[in-house]
């Protein structure tokens, strides 16, 4: 089970060719207690991992929750379209780390198997009107820290040092270690 609602976890889940079912957590992200972002990461995931254990008590659960970190501030999905903008003006000329946590729940017998991925990112310094134009575009609404990399914003990124798929919002060499521990068998890549 996949507990999340991102079309783009389910793509790259696929990707590694173990069938799945998608249930969204609906887990409150606002209230939790970890403030590094590898950590946080995976307390959201777990909590959205055992929140569709619940549901689904005979089945693995994969959570998993991406953030953006800069300068030691927590970027989540922005509220409202001027926060993403700002969010993106902090971003611009600069170099931030994502995080991506990902927890393979047993609910069978209360195993998790947790990890988190870091990837560097930096981006251009992108004018403020190619960033309002993005934002106008309501992509950013639905991304932790203001952008999609596999969109529009892809075009305001100049390095990416690490896994592309944990900016993506699913470290795929992750998730195979972590579902390989649970015991699930993962087709070679």
């Amino acid at each position: 089970m996949l507990a999340s609602a991102s079309p783009r976890r389910r793509e790259l889940l696929a990707r590694l060719g173990v069938p799945f079912e998608v249930v969204v957590s609906g887990v409150d992200e606002s209230d939790a207690s970890a403030t590094e972002a590898e950590a946080l990461t995976i307390e959201l995931a777990e909590r959205k991992a055992r929140a569709v254990a619940a549901l689904r008590p005979d089945r693995l659960v994969l959570g998993s929750d991406t953030v953006v970190e800069l300068d030691g501030r927590i970027l989540g999905k922005p509220a409202s379209p001027a926060e993403a903008l700002a969010m993106l003006q902090d971003l611009r000329g600069r170099t931030h780390r994502v995080s991506t946590g990902v927890v393979v729940l047993d609910p069978a017998t209360g195993t998790a198997h947790r990890g988190a991925a870091m990837t560097a990112v930096t981006m251009r310094h992108v004018p403020d009107a190619e960033l309002i134009a993005y934002v106008a575009t309501g992509e950013s609404m639905d991304a932790a820290g203001a952008y999609a990399i596999q969109g529009g914003a892809g075009a305001f990124v100049t390095r990416v040092d690490g896994d592309l798929d944990t900016v993506i919002g699913l470290p795929t060499a992750l998730v195979r270690t972590l579902l390989t521990a649970a015991g699930v068998a993962v087709p070679a890549a």
